[in-house]
């Protein structure tokens, strides 16, 4: 099994960090229905910055130890795991077995991009 260094796991964590701040950007405004959708804009633009400055440098450090699709895949399983615990915790809505199914048949496709090399 190949050791995982520090190029290996900043940018994990820094995407970790983006996709944490782009759905609040995204997705945090839906707890606040009653707020004008000018405002919802302007706090997810301003949310939306930092994400940006974790993201962009996540994959250009990251592009030194992964492909471009190893770098999107681990971007989207993220961006899933990021979601689900959002969704509950945040807009307290809950996960159901469909929504297991359709994250683990998407946890395959990653297993695939990392592990079928052609």
């Amino acid at each position: 099994m190949p050791s995982l260094s520090l190029a290996h796991l900043l940018p994990i964590a820094m995407l970790f960090g983006s996709n944490i701040f782009m759905t609040f950007a995204w997705y945090g405004h839906l707890s606040y229905k009653s707020t004008a959708i000018w405002l919802a804009i302007l706090a997810s633009w301003m949310i939306a910055l930092p994400e940006y400055m974790l993201a962009v440098p996540a994959n250009r450090i990251g592009s030194a130890v992964y492909s471009a699709a190893e770098l999107k895949t681990m971007q989207e399983v993220i961006t899933l795991t990021v979601f689900a615990g959002f969704s509950v915790f945040w807009l307290k809505e809950s996960l159901t077995w469909s929504h297991a199914v359709g994250f683990a048949l998407i946890a395959a496709g990653a297993f695939f991009i990392f592990h079928a090399k052609a």
